[in-house]
Order: structure tokens, then sequence, then C-alpha cells
């Protein structure tokens, strides 16, 4: 597995507003759509493209497009949802596929309550997102079906990521073709599993808490 930190000053700077308690959810939203984006060009770089024959309005040329099978953007239900538009605005002929995972709060591992993608993904990239790489149990539950699915190239996009969830997916995922794009990898989990020092829970930072 390899993960990669992305380094960047605009980065750095909306993950700092995220983390600030004093963000409000329409603001939450509003940067972590546009952390999204920062990371899924990252995420992207190794898309893969094929060549194609065009002609500009000065001479005919050569460029790339991208390759079939199209890329298939899967977010995890439901703070994933949060990242889905600016995943597909940087990716806007990629399809998406939805895979429903929640965290049992007192064993802190991820249950499946719902799925929606093609059974076959052989040959294509999936690009997973996730805003918490925190025990890892649920990267690691989604990325397991997927590959399972015939998924040759997986690509999780978080917001942060802690220690101890990036150690579970090297070991459980080893071999996997697998790649991490996050913001930053945090000090550590706490005991309630949340990421230190995190920003909380993204979920209900990004859409409030039902009652």
């Amino acid at each position: 597995m390899r993960i990669h930190v992305v380094d960047h000053p605009l980065v750095a700077h909306k993950l700092t507003t995220l983390r600030d308690k004093r963000t409000d959810s329409p603001t939450f939203r509003r940067l972590a759509d546009e952390l999204v984006t920062l990371l899924a060009y990252e995420a992207t770089r190794d898309v893969r493209t094929e060549q194609v024959d065009i002609e500009s309005p000065v001479t005919p040329t050569t460029g790339v497009k991208l390759s079939h099978p199209r890329p298939l953007v899967v977010p995890i239900l439901r703070a994933g949802l949060g990242m889905l538009d600016g995943m597909v605005r940087l990716l806007p002929t990629a399809e998406v596929g939805f895979l429903g995972m929640i965290r049992n709060e007192e064993t802190l591992k991820a249950e499946t309550y719902a799925t929606r993608m093609p059974d076959d993904l052989s040959g294509r990239q999936v690009y997973v997102l996730d805003p918490m790489l925190a025990t890892g149990g649920t990267l690691v539950a989604a990325i397991n079906e997927l590959i399972s699915r015939g998924a040759d190239d997986v690509t999780a996009i978080c917001l942060l990521a802690a220690p101890e969830g990036v150690e579970v997916m090297e070991r459980e995922l080893a071999g996997a073709p697998v790649t991490v794009v996050t913001a930053s990898v945090d000090e550590r989990l706490n005991e309630d599993g949340y990421i230190v020092p995190g920003l909380g829970d993204a979920g209900d930072r990004m859409y409030g808490t039902a009652g």
C-alpha cells in the first residue's frame, strides 16, 4: 500500500478551517468540497488515458482522453457524499457507485448496509471517498469489497488519517493495489476511536446531527 500526504499551502489552509470547532456546517461542506478537489488532483495523477487525434483551429495534433472503462467513484455513505461533488468536478465523466457502511460504536468495526456498484470491476480504476481514516476498519472492508469484484487499482481519498488506521490498512491490505491520498496523518486515535487533533465527526459537521 502507498500513502501520499498532499503538502500544499492551500490544503493546509483549508484543513485548518475545517478543524476549527467554530466552523459552521455550510462552511464546512464548502471547504471540504474544495479540499477534495485539491486532493483529487493529486489522486488522479496516474489516471489511465489513451491517445486521441484532434484538430485545433490551427493544425491537427495529438492529445489524450480518459481510457475505457471509465473510472468509478465510490463515496462511503454518509459522510463520503460530502466529498462527491469535489471529486466529480475533476472527473465529470466518471461513473459513481455507492457503498453504505456504518461503524459500530461499541466494536468500532464497519458494517455494510447497502451497495450500488457494478458486479464486475475488472480493469477499473476506483476512487473511494471517506473523510476519515481512523481505525481503518471501514476502508479495509470497503476496499476488500471492491477487490472481490475485480478492481485492480484502488485509491482512497481521505481528508485525514490516523497512524493506527494507516498501520491497519498496511497490514490487512498487504500486496493489494491500493493508494491512500490524504491532507494529513495526525497524531493518534483517542480512546473513543476519534482522530486527534482531527476535526470531530465529519458527517455530523457536514450535515448536522439528526435526533
